[in-house]
């Protein structure tokens, strides 16, 4: 039997356990599903939708009213299931045999298991003790690396921290490629590296409706780019990669920006709860500008702190395995009801 490619044998998959608990905070979801009238109305056009009919292969309705939303035309935008998709199709694009990217961990896991599975190098820099990140430190790992894509992640998961502007800039100063900015978060700050997006920068800046939008289940994500990179990263995307009800569940999602300004609003406020509660118990933490907080429990151990909170039937994330994470968990910000639930386990299983 042939077996898979030798570069792939060692590579693990990226999972993230699904255990049946009453409270799940693992994973960096909305605690609050999406309006009800959002439901209503996308009940309403599914059951328009010819199903023996392919979906609108590029999506046209759907990136049109993405550009709207943050002022660039349609050839702007590229949607996929999920920003993964969307990173996928820039690696399989600009990555490849004899080509690399530039971490700065600790980052997201996807960021270097994604450039694996397509043959593409990795090279990593390293974030400072605060896990901030040193635009000198990331001038020096492109210079060195010569990356076809470098991956920035802002607000960056798993740490919270913000990247700067400064730390853009050198990137694209320095980079003979895309720099590509994760903002899977970014609705969670004032920061963005929108802005920056221009016709002579190689700037890309991934987002995803899985977070903010509450919509994790429908799995669509997008990059904002020139025109001439996405049509680049087009060319890597399966046909009709996104289904007629994914593009309807987001194109019918922007009409209610308002409702999810609120629900970010109301989440921030219950971090910066959250946070407090925790700066008082024997743990390290970190000031996050996403919807998650990383914590380091100093008396007991992190995957021991993990099984107990589990056994308490509360779920956060373990990254004690993750580069330079070692005995870090990841709480996501649940209601206020799920994270009292959260520190009350938490209490119970430091004491």
């Amino acid at each position: 039997m042939i077996s898979v490619r030798d570069d792939l044998a060692e590579l693990e998959g990226y999972h993230s356990p699904q255990v049946t608990v009453d409270v799940r905070l693992n994973t960096n979801e909305s605690p609050y599903p999406p309006p009800a009238a959002w439901r209503e109305a996308f009940l309403e056009e599914l059951a328009t939708v010819p199903f023996h009919r392919y979906p609108d292969r590029g999506a046209g309705a759907l990136r049109t009213a993405i550009g709207e939303l943050h002022g660039v035309g349609p050839e702007q935008v590229l949607a996929g299931n999920g920003s993964n998709e969307v990173i996928q199709a820039l690696c399989l694009a600009y990555g490849g045999p004899g080509r690399s990217v530039a971490v700065f961990e600790p980052t997201y896991a996807l960021h270097s298991h994604i450039p694996r599975i397509t043959g593409t190098g990795v090279a990593a820099g390293e974030r400072g003790d605060d896990f901030t990140l040193d635009p000198t430190e990331v001038a020096r790992v492109v210079g060195e690396a010569q990356p076809a894509i470098t991956f920035l992640c802002s607000p960056n998961n798993p740490t919270g921290v913000i990247d700067g502007p400064e730390v853009i800039e050198a990137a694209l100063a320095a980079a003979p490629g895309l720099v590509v900015v994760d903002e899977a978060y970014g609705q969670f700050t004032s920061t963005s590296a929108l802005s920056l997006v221009a016709d002579d920068r190689p700037l890309v800046v991934t987002r995803t409706f899985s977070k903010t939008w509450s919509m994790a289940a429908c799995r669509l994500g997008y990059l904002i780019a020139p025109a001439g990179i996405v049509a680049g990263a087009e060319r890597a995307v399966l046909p009709y990669h996104l289904d007629a009800a994914t593009q309807i569940a987001g194109r019918l999602a922007l009409r209610f920006t308002a409702e999810m300004e609120a629900r970010v609003t109301s989440l921030v406020a219950e971090r910066e709860r959250l946070a407090g509660a925790l700066a008082a118990l024997p743990v390290d933490t970190w000031p996050s500008g996403a919807n998650f907080v990383l914590f380091r429990p100093r008396n007991v151990d992190g995957p021991t702190v993990w099984k107990g909170l589990v056994e308490r039937s509360v779920l956060v994330r373990d990254c004690s395995s993750w580069p330079r994470l070692e005995g870090c968990l990841r709480v996501t910000v649940g209601t206020p009801a799920e994270d009292d639930a959260f520190l009350s386990a938490l209490r119970e299983v430091l004491a």
